[in-house]
């Protein structure tokens, strides 16, 4: 599987996306035939506390899923991400299995 990951409005240290690339391979876990995964760091310029965005994209053959969660750190903005994708994929992984 191919994570891309980029930042926007900040540079993020490689411990960041060493942590992030980890969170989202533990995907394949769950569903072997995710071929890329995008995911956006975003550093929002507002004056809320929880302003750290992650969006994570997770491309399969025919479905494309997607998850965005806000919170006050990166990496438990991925954390959350990860677990709406990972529940999703499940749903997804089990409507084939129904379906064939």
């Amino acid at each position: 599987m191919f994570v891309k990951i980029q930042t926007i409005h900040f540079d993020a240290d490689s411990k960041l996306t060493d942590y992030v690339e980890q969170k989202v391979n533990k995907l394949a876990h769950y569903y072997h035939d995710i071929v890329e995964c995008e995911v956006f760091l975003k550093l929002d310029h507002s004056d809320e506390r929880q302003n750290k965005v992650a969006e994570i994209k997770v491309h399969s053959p025919g479905k494309t899923m997607f998850a965005k969660e806000r919170s006050a750190t990166f990496e438990e903005a991925t954390n959350q991400a990860v677990d709406a994708l990972r529940r999703q994929v499940k749903k997804h992984k089990e409507k084939i299995r129904r379906g064939m």
